[in-house]
């Protein structure tokens, strides 16, 4: 079984569970870039409730630009922001310690595209949750895909209760007490929470 997915920055668990249930996954390059989506956002648990963190990108020079010519902007210095972000939302939890410095370095140095820059990072948790999925990019745009076609279904504005493949299993988050468990974040909430046991709730996660 394969599927199909748009990139995503630090994307959130629904996209994660994908990699396990299916076989192979393509991930979209030839698509026309779209705003206000996971492709360069994510949503993370702070100590005032969620935030979404944006990277920000390069004004395209034509109306239409695809997803793999999208390049990252260096304004507002952006990567320090999100670093803060990351180590005031999860600098409790019992992983943060053990895992800051394999993620630190992403926002230390520059990266050119957006593709390249979420890739890099997907390879990195991948390999901290120690899973090994078969990720491609797509080879050309197809509208009407074969497989199963998640690139605007997992999405910060749609509802993933529509995904039946999908069903969060509530895990430890830091700030639960205060505002109750808040599903389908960013990986990297799962991740600096439960560790290794990342794996199974992941699993648990796809019936």
């Amino acid at each position: 079984m394969t599927a199909c997915l748009s990139t995503a920055y630090l994307p959130p668990v629904q996209w994660f569970s994908k990699l396990l249930r299916y076989d192979k996954v393509y991930v979209e390059q030839y698509e026309n870039y779209q705003k206000q989506t996971y492709r360069n956002r994510c949503v993370i648990a702070g100590p005032n409730g969620a935030i979404s963190l944006t990277v920000p990108i390069e004004k395209p020079d034509t109306l239409k630009c695809l997803t793999k010519d999208i390049r990252i902007s260096d304004h507002g210095n952006w990567r320090h922001l999100h670093w803060n972000a990351l180590e005031s939302a999860y600098n409790q939890t019992p992983y943060f310690e053990y895992l800051k410095d394999d993620l630190r370095p992403f926002y230390e140095k520059s990266f050119r595209y957006l593709m390249d820059f979420n890739e890099e990072l997907i390879a990195v948790i991948c390999a901290l949750i120690d899973i090994e999925p078969h990720i491609e990019r797509t080879s050309d745009y197809v509208a009407k895909r074969e497989d199963a076609d998640f690139r605007d279904s997992i999405h910060p504005k749609k509802n993933w209760q529509e995904d039946k493949e999908f069903t969060p299993v509530p895990y430890y988050q830091v700030f639960q007490q205060k505002y109750g468990f808040l599903p389908n974040l960013s990986i990297v909430d799962l991740l600096f929470n439960m560790g290794p046991e990342s794996v199974l709730v992941l699993r648990t996660a796809t019936p």
